[in-house]
């Protein structure tokens, strides 16, 4: 495996990162005392042997939304249209 990235050249060399990590193996990048790993989909795929749902995602990871509010309605007439 490569040498870890630290995250300030992984930011000015994105597109060299995503290269690395398409056509060499997954990058390793490193923050403070943690290591993070990208790698290609396809290569995630083949190491968990399943496919990220985007459903299961947004059921369980996604945004939350239980405390939004609804907005206010505006109070002013519609303007006329004519068609």
């Amino acid at each position: 495996m490569n040498k870890p990235w630290n995250v300030a050249d992984a930011k000015s060399r994105f597109s060299e990162l995503l290269n690395q990590a398409d056509h060499d193996s997954p990058q390793v990048i490193h923050r403070r005392d943690t290591d993070y790993v990208l790698m290609t989909g396809e290569q995630y795929r083949l190491l968990t042997g399943k496919v990220p749902d985007f459903l299961d995602y947004l059921i369980n990871h996604g945004p939350k939304t239980d405390k939004l509010e609804p907005m206010p309605r505006q109070k002013t007439a519609m303007r006329e249209v004519d068609l």
